[in-house]
């Protein structure tokens, strides 16, 4: 079984062939990033404009790289949701088109479940599995039970982390996308200099023992720049007003800030979840950062669990996961009809 996987839900445009032995047989990625890094965000319009643009010469790139033809893929999968609903209606089409053509099936693919099976792909894993859902939109707990049948412990209730650190990013005058830039910086920052608030942890609200919130420690550290700066922010001039060091150390507390209150949030699913876990995957774009993979793996450790997290390339947004998924949808029957609407928000559980 070959499935043609699309993906085009934010600033990256791709396209990968996958069988149902877990080979990863073509993957053509066009990225955005330079095209909204002035912007110091994704534009929609902009984002949507550049998937249309690229996406044809993606799809006869990956079928030269997997030496096939259309005819000989078996399904065709996009990703339809959650995602810029510009972007999400640009894979769609392309993959209904095509599905449409051949007589083939389509496979709509949720964005958050496509990263939930991609360690499945790298990864001889069963289900049940403890799942951290942490990218540039959605920060989750999970417990996924089987294709389709995920349990939410639970979210964010402000910001996902991805945007938190993009923000931060911009606090202190790093580029887009923030996640990389201020990993890379933290390296070299003292994370013990800033005592940064940690929202929720100190909370007796039971609805919210599972809980992220990311808004006040985004305050805390604009706050912080403000005092080290002497002035109100603002993003054109108070960056610029900060020494190498101060943000150097910025970056590396707040991240060792954001470790804290994931494992605070994970101890607490451990300690009041009667379902017993073996395996905590790890995925989304933030799970390719190094720092917070680390500590997660050193908590997993003491507590007997063992931490998976795919590749870094397919940690970020790709079309190997959502070709997988569609190999894991079809292989269950899971087939979507050619009306299937795409969804700007669309709940994994």
């Amino acid at each position: 079984m070959k499935i043609l996987g699309i993906e085009t839900s934010c600033d990256e445009t791709a396209v990968a062939i996958v069988d149902d032995q877990k080979n990863i047989l073509a993957h053509a990625l066009n990225s955005q990033i330079k095209l909204h890094e002035k912007y110091g965000g994704v534009i929609p319009e902009l984002a949507a404009r550049g998937h249309v643009e690229i996406i044809d010469d993606l799809i006869l790139q990956a079928l030269k790289e997997a030496n096939l033809k259309l005819e000989e893929i078996d399904g065709f999968a996009a990703t339809s949701g959650p995602g810029l609903i510009g972007g999400v209606i640009v894979g769609m089409m392309a993959a209904k088109t095509l599905a449409s053509i051949f007589q083939k099936p389509f496979l709509a693919v949720n964005h958050l479940e496509a990263h939930a099976l991609t360690a499945r792909l790298t990864n001889e894993l069963k289900f049940p599995y403890l799942l951290l859902l942490i990218s540039g939109g959605h920060c989750q707990i999970l417990f996924a039970r089987g294709v389709g049948d995920y349990e939410k412990l639970g979210e964010t209730i402000d910001d996902a982390l991805g945007e938190a650190f993009d923000k931060i990013a911009q606090m202190v005058g790093l580029t887009y996308p923030g996640g990389p830039a201020v990993e890379k910086l933290a390296k070299l920052g003292d994370e013990n200099r800033f005592k940064f608030s940690r929202p929720l942890l100190d909370s007796k609200d039971e609805a919210h023992r599972f809980a992220f919130s990311f808004s006040g420690l985004k305050t805390a550290v604009r706050r912080e720049v403000e005092k080290l700066t002497g002035e109100n922010f603002s993003h054109f001039t108070t960056p610029q007003k900060l020494s190498e060091k101060d943000r150097a150390d910025i970056c590396a507390s707040f991240q060792k800030i954001v470790c804290e209150i994931i494992l605070n949030r994970l101890n607490n699913v451990l300690a009041n979840s009667p379902q017993p876990t073996k395996n905590l995957i790890i995925a989304g774009g933030v799970a390719a950062n190094r720092y917070i993979y680390s500590r997660l793996e050193n908590w997993a450790l003491a507590h007997q669990i063992k931490v998976i997290a795919p590749p870094i390339s397919l940690c970020t947004d790709n079309a190997a996961m959502v070709a997988w998924a569609g190999v894991e949808k079809l292989k269950l029957g899971f087939v979507d009809d050619l009306n299937f609407k795409p969804k700007a928000r669309w709940e994994l559980a």
